[in-house]
């Protein structure tokens, strides 16, 4: 699991939309899953956006099948793993309601499972947890830490580094656009002192779990941890 964090407006949404073909890059190439157009393997992808939308006059599970379709899967076989996941995420009893009727937590929970529902290899999930109350936060990560489990990418972003820190085998910190730190979480934690091309706002470090001071050297930010 690779964890994209930073402060918000850091550029980690533009990045997934990059990733799963919503937006272009200005310059450079990018390749997933070893093809060179995005739209190659978009079924292969389950994408959870961040700005969340759900279509509030659909019945939950018709909307979660709607997603299963669009990704190629047959109707019955749509309909059948809908039911499996609302079982899964405990919302059985609202599967015949409209998505309208759902809170904030449960629309995040549905929207999640119209990702999951055509059993994607990647997962791109920005900023799963937003909306979840403590517990629903722990069911989510289970299941996602399952679809680990079962040999599934998991590509995440949060600007909370202990999700990162406990979910994620790798991360990168992205401010301003650019990729200013990167590596396993078992290495970054090593160390005492990291050295982090960045010539920005050093505050962007502030805060981070782990780091004692900041200091400016040239265009290196220096990280005592």
């Amino acid at each position: 699991m690779y964890g994209f964090i930073g402060p918000n407006g850091a550029g980690k949404t533009t990045a997934m939309r990059i990733l799963v073909g919503i937006s272009k890059p200005t310059s450079g190439s990018i390749k997933v899953l070893d093809a060179d157009d995005v739209t190659d393997v978009r079924h292969l992808i389950g994408y959870l956006p961040e700005e969340k939308g759900l279509y509030k006059r659909m019945r939950v599970v018709d909307y979660i099948v709607y997603f299963g379709r669009l990704n190629g899967m047959r109707k019955r076989d749509a309909v059948a793993k809908a039911k499996a996941l609302l079982s899964e995420f405990q919302l059985t009893d609202w599967e015949k309601e409209k998505c309208q009727a759902l809170s904030k937590g449960m629309g995040q929970k549905v929207q999640l499972m119209a990702t999951l529902v055509h059993d994607p290899i990647l997962m791109v999930l920005d900023e799963p947890f937003s909306g979840l109350d403590p517990v629903n936060v722990e069911v989510v990560r289970s299941i996602i830490l399952d679809k680990v489990k079962e040999n599934s990418t998991v590509i995440l972003s949060t600007h909370i580094m202990e999700q990162a820190e406990s979910l994620c085998d790798a991360v990168v910190l992205i401010n301003k656009g650019k990729a200013v730190l990167e590596g396993p979480i078992d290495e970054i934690r090593k160390g005492d002192v990291v050295s982090v091309d960045h010539d920005g706002d050093i505050s962007v470090f502030d805060g981070l779990q782990g780091v004692v001071s900041v200091k400016q050297v040239g265009r290196a930010a220096t990280l005592q941890v």
